[in-house]
């Protein structure tokens, strides 16, 4: 008998879930294979996914209660910071924006500068975080890794995925001409998690 056919009630099995866990994937993979890629092709997928991812994750629905205390973190700073890099390199100088949506700005007498790159590795490492997890196959670690990212989403990552997708909409429905890079060739620009 598969896991799916013992638990078949459970929320972690509903459709939902497995295509917002499946566009996650795709997420995270886009993100840890860009390196090299052009800013209008990066842009332009981005501007795809992330509406799509959070869709997605709207529609998971209401998980069980917390069962563990303790998931394993899967991105470290070194990773977070490459992919904040490699995405950096590929946006340039689009990367920066002017952010309107922070609690901050309530006291500020000037703009905050805010980032495509940081605001698009801040989702990643949310999402690699609960993938990793939820590929224990232990229902009760994907549970709680689900029941984490859906709690990150609200406070967080969502906002986060909203901001940037606000600011790539801005940059690649301006008049600029933009410079493209190599398509995925460069196996060298790749991020790899698995051998860190």
């Amino acid at each position: 008998m598969s896991v799916s056919e013992e638990y078949p009630q459970h929320p972690v099995y509903d459709k939902n879930t497995i295509e917002f866990v499946t566009v996650a994937a795709e997420y995270c993979s886009f993100v840890e294979r860009c390196g090299g890629m052009g800013e209008r092709v990066f842009l332009d997928k981005m501007a795809k996914l992330l509406p799509l991812l959070y869709l997605k994750m709207s529609l998971v629905p209401e998980l069980d209660t917390s069962s563990i205390s303790d998931l394993i973190t899967y991105v470290s700073e070194r990773q977070y910071d490459a992919v904040r890099a490699q995405i950096q390199a590929i946006v340039g100088e689009h990367d920066e924006y002017l952010e309107v949506f922070q609690e901050d700005m309530k006291y500020s007498d000037t703009p905050i500068v805010a980032s495509i790159s940081e605001n698009l590795a801040d989702v990643y490492q949310q999402l690699r975080d609960m993938i990793g997890n939820f590929q224990s196959a232990d229902l009760a670690i994907m549970n709680d890794s689900l029941i984490t990212c859906v709690d990150e989403f609200r406070n967080y990552w969502g906002q986060s995925a909203l901001n940037a997708l606000r600011a790539i909409h801005n940059v690649l429905y301006s008049d600029e001409d933009f410079s493209e890079g190599e398509e995925l060739d460069d196996e060298q620009n790749e991020v790899d998690f698995f051998n860190d």
